[in-house]
């Protein structure tokens, strides 16, 4: 302070260098990372990965879907239908210049309403166009997503994160405009292996992420994944079995029902890139709990390619370790405190690409305060490149 004479940046030349030097703010916070692996702290055997949704710039009432227009219009054209009728009212009952008072004033509001549906009409037309069926006018990359909450979602950006579990230090992020998580597993486990430098990883994630493409794409680069599988059948809250009921004997290729029949190989065909094997018995149609097994004339399961993983992460899923629990605590904790500094507004710049870079200075942020507790400010220091 003394010797700039207590001279401060002015807010625009802060604004500036954000805007201007993105890539490099994005750079730096990738070789803190780098740094803290070369100094030994860290060592990255597992990481957490998960995502927040962040508030943009961007009024949940500037944004518009296909949905939101209908609404709006049918709204809107209510109205119109509610002033015509006190206009004609008027008409009738009233006299003089109150009258025309009365009238006038309903006008204007009847020119505004039909103005305003003109122009969400014109935006539902755009909307044919428009990336995800969205338009944000604010900001225009800004989406609408959904939250944990129920009945409640915001207009923003999903941050991604891999937090090495145990140093709790945010090994590497990405912001992108789309509101789910399950087809980001690969490139965020992918990128935190290269951070680390690492032959091999254990990444955790929950039911989110489940995506059988990525968990083979997982698989081929080395990466271990552990996560729940979500169960997309409403068969159990109706008393009858699931798949998770048949139980697989990988010797002799067979699904063992509950009442202990084999449900033996048919075929195998190719969905969604993968190839998936189907297993059924005949014995269903005289089975005595058919009823609570399937509603068709027998009941099939089916095993993908690399269901031999899901079995995996189930069993480690039954550790003692609990690695859920150990995702949890890891991972939702740098989103909290990132959240508590940037307030309620959350982000301030607008677009992808500037938002990634504001995102890139929260991170290092978050990461250098890390390491100060984790080695102090001297070591820290005397690491750091001349």
């Amino acid at each position: 302070m003394w010797l700039t004479g207590k001279l401060v940046p002015d807010h625009k030349t802060i604004a500036d260098f954000r805007r201007d030097n993105g890539a490099g703010i994005r750079k730096v916070c990738a070789q803190f990372v780098e740094l803290c692996r070369r100094i030994g702290t860290l060592k990255g055997d597992c990481v957490a990965i998960d995502g927040s949704k962040f508030k943009a710039v961007n009024n949940r009432d500037r944004n518009f879907t296909k949905g939101k227009i209908a609404s709006r219009i049918a709204h809107l054209e209510a109205d119109v239908e509610r002033y015509i009728t006190e206009m004609v009212r008027i008409d009738r009952q009233e006299e003089g210049k109150v009258k025309a008072a009365k009238v006038e004033h309903l006008s204007r509001r009847y020119g505004r309403i039909r103005q305003e549906i003109a122009r969400l009409r014109e935006m539902d037309k755009a909307l044919a166009d428009a990336p995800a069926g969205q338009i944000s006018l604010t900001d225009p990359d800004a989406r609408a997503m959904s939250t944990s909450a129920r009945h409640s979602g915001l207009v923003g950006y999903n941050v991604q994160s891999a937090v090495d579990t145990e140093t709790h230090i945010i090994v590497t992020h990405d912001v992108t405009n789309k509101g789910f998580d399950r087809d980001q597993l690969s490139p965020m486990a992918t990128a935190a292996k290269k951070a680390l430098g690492r032959d091999t990883l254990h990444a955790l994630a929950d039911k989110g992420y489940f995506s059988g493409v990525e968990i083979a794409a997982c698989d081929r680069a080395g990466i271990k994944v552990t996560m729940p599988r979500p169960e997309t059948s409403g068969n159990r809250k109706k008393g009858m079995y699931v798949k998770a009921d048949f139980k697989y004997d990988p010797d002799r290729d067979v699904y063992i029902c509950p009442t202990g029949d084999a449900l033996t190989y048919r075929y195998t065909r190719e969905e969604d890139g993968l190839q998936v094997r189907r297993y059924w018995t005949n014995e269903c149609q005289h089975c005595p709990v058919k009823s609570r097994c399937t509603t068709g004339k027998e009941r099939r399961v089916t095993r993908w390619e690399y269901e031999h993983l899901v079995d995996e992460m189930r069993d480690r899923l039954r550790n003692a370790d609990d690695p859920m629990t150990l995702r949890r605590s890891t991972v939702e904790h740098p989103f909290g405190t990132i959240k508590a500094w940037m307030g309620t507004t959350h982000f301030l710049m607008r677009r992808l690409k500037n938002v990634r870079t504001e995102m890139a200075l929260n991170v290092l942020a978050y990461n250098i305060k890390r390491m100060v507790a984790l080695v102090g400010i001297k070591r820290l220091m005397a690491a750091m490149p001349a």
